[in-house]
């Protein structure tokens, strides 16, 4: 039996009706469950953490080539089944509970088809961790938005806070069919390294806030969004003549390149 049916066939069996809510697609593709693998380039002593467990397919092919599996599923219908699926694997441990929520135990690489509804504060919530990259599906207009290069319509917060951390790989778009029940957006497989910041910054939370707030008006010339900023913020006016100095203000927000960004936080500081 392919993956297809026995995923419909477990779908009938237990009554169990994908909630769209949570973002709940499951891969019936085998061949892109093992590609994911592939991509990822794991080692036997390696731990790896998966979001999104589902029936535990990939989680059960991780457990032949990691040294230990770290599984994290909400819908507890699910973990039932995934408990059955994986009985026996003594290298897996499935966690029940909210990805956003629970502690990440210390993992070496993620693997994962995650729900697309979480995508964002997903990727927030692991570069705050320590690990050495991750292979992951995401709707393509969400990958795209990771690796956009400035001035174009998906460039925005997201891809800047990112760039400071990390280095993205778009890998390979995903058909609809390799999903059941299909759904209603195109996915593409990410391949996530971290990295040393390729600036400096002088107050990281600056530099966050900054970004925050340009972005809410990412069309307006950079240096009148600095000047409500600072105004806001009760800023010393000598910031801003600091700020002022720099050429690149003169352009519009969405212009502006991380390494802009990283200028203005830290004339600023």
């Amino acid at each position: 039996m392919d993956l297809r049916a026995r995923v419909i066939e477990l779908v009938e069996r237990s009554g169990i009706s994908p909630r769209r809510m949570l973002g709940q697609s499951f891969v019936v593709d085998e061949f892109l469950l093992a590609r994911l693998i592939k991509y990822a380039e794991i080692l036997p002593s390696e731990t790896v953490l998966e979001i999104g467990t589902g029936f535990g397919f990939l989680t059960e092919m991780l457990s032949r080539v990691a040294h230990q599996v770290y599984t994290i599923e909400l819908d507890r219908r699910l973990c039932q089944i995934a408990r059955e699926l994986l009985r026996g694997r003594k290298n897996v441990r499935l966690i029940e509970g909210d990805a956003l929520e629970v502690s990440f135990p210390e993992f070496d690489k993620v693997v994962s088809n995650p729900p697309y509804t979480i995508s964002s504060d997903l990727v927030f919530r692991l570069l705050r961790h320590t690990f050495r990259s991750g292979v992951l599906t995401f709707q393509t207009e969400f990958a795209k938005r990771l690796a956009a290069p400035s001035g174009t319509p998906e460039y925005g917060r997201l891809t800047v806070m990112f760039y400071q951390k990390a280095e993205v790989e778009l890998l390979e778009e995903v058909p609809r069919k390799s999903f059941y029940p299909a759904p209603r957006v195109d996915s593409t497989v990410v391949r996530i390294r971290l990295r040393k910041p390729p600036f400096e910054l002088k107050d990281a939370h600056m530099f966050e806030e900054v970004v925050r707030f340009m972005f809410t008006q990412r069309r307006r010339i950079s240096k009148r969004v600095v000047e409500r900023f600072v105004s806001q913020r009760c800023l010393p006016r000598a910031a801003l003549d600091e700020v002022f100095k720099l050429p690149q203000v003169e352009r519009r927000v969405y212009e502006l390149s991380p390494e802009d960004f990283a200028a203005v936080s830290n004339a600023l500081s």
